[in-house]
């Protein structure tokens, strides 16, 4: 662990305000007692109040009651924490979504005016599309329903399901899951007095009451088991059946949940429901093995069209070469 991304997770460990017993302190950070100090004596330098006790059950203490100082980071420090947290928010890395958020924003309101403003402007002119080719999420909305999940805040948002018209919703957010390519926030829906999942690209202009709430208990083993059994209880729009000469091992690798996989002699059936057809023709493209499209037929005409265009790509190359 680098020094700075050490500085980061102390600083995260005493705010909590609890007393650390240095040797815990020292534990959790995988240092020595004497690093540790070294540690403290930097944040102290930096404007942070931090108490010590001495002796051999002693420990460290942020005090209570001040004012943050601004975390001290030069430009190209700041951008690259804000670009990493953001690139792992949007799902580059696998279980740090949430995590990424929360951290992102509580690193942002650390930085001096002058490095937010220049995060605020990467972020703004920064265009990003999510893995998959899913919808474009903005990343406002998702740190906006990530602080009222984290800080059990009623929200209020617009929302517009499938062939549905608008609908304002007043929720008590839970959780926000990535799978594959779409962001989902697990919320209590208070109108409807029932838990819902809300596709996060068709929440609009979501606003945190200062309400607080009583978190209550998710009616599944967690949020992703939960969204993936509502996912399975609505019809999706393409039934997908594909016979691929690939094992069973190799396309379920790939595809992971989001498709039923059976052996078929050497080869397997792969089945999938989806309302997109782009998700299937990138694994047909992806994976290195040959393939017949049992259905639907507007997934074999997308592969006949594909398969024209890749072949004008190479005739065009060979007539340049």
């Amino acid at each position: 662990m680098s020094t700075s991304a050490r500085m980061l997770r102390l600083l995260s460990l005493l705010q909590t305000h609890r007393y650390w017993p240095g040797a815990d302190l020292a534990a959790r950070l995988e240092v020595s007692a004497r690093t540790l100090r070294r540690d403290i004596d930097r944040l102290r330098e930096l404007g942070y109040d931090v108490d010590a006790v001495r002796g051999v059950a002693g420990g460290y203490q942020l005090r209570a009651g001040g004012a943050l100082p601004p975390l001290l980071l030069d430009d190209d420090e700041a951008v690259a924490i804000a670009v990493g947290l953001h690139t792992a928010a949007s799902g580059a890395v696998a279980g740090l979504e949430e995590t990424s958020l929360q951290a992102l924003t509580k690193v942002t309101a650390l930085m001096p005016p002058r490095l937010r403003r220049r995060i605020a402007a990467l972020r703004s002119q920064t265009d990003g599309v999510p893995w998959g080719g899913g919808p474009v999420i903005d990343a406002s909305v998702l740190t906006v329903l990530a602080q009222a999940s984290r800080d059990d805040e009623l929200l209020g948002f617009g929302y517009r399901a499938r062939d549905s018209e608008p609908t304002q919703r007043r929720v008590e957010p839970h959780r926000l899951v990535s799978l594959g390519r779409r962001w989902y926030l697990v919320a209590y829906d208070r109108d409807r007095q029932d838990w819902r999942s809300f596709r996060v690209d068709r929440i609009s202009d979501p606003v945190a009451t200062g309400q607080r709430f009583r978190p209550r208990e998710l009616p599944a083993e967690d949020a992703p088991t939960f969204v993936r059994a509502g996912i399975k209880s609505v019809g999706q729009r393409y039934v997908v059946r594909v016979r691929m000469a690939a094992t069973a091992e190799a396309v379920e690798e790939y595809v992971g949940r989001w498709a039923t996989i059976e052996p078929d002699g050497p080869g397997c059936l792969m089945t999938m429901r989806t309302d997109t057809l782009d998700w299937p023709l990138m694994v047909l493209a992806h994976l290195d093995a040959e393939f017949t499209v049992e259905g639907p037929p507007e997934l074999v005409d997308r592969v006949a069209r594909a398969g024209e265009r890749f072949a004008r790509a190479v005739g065009a190359a060979g007539d340049a070469g």
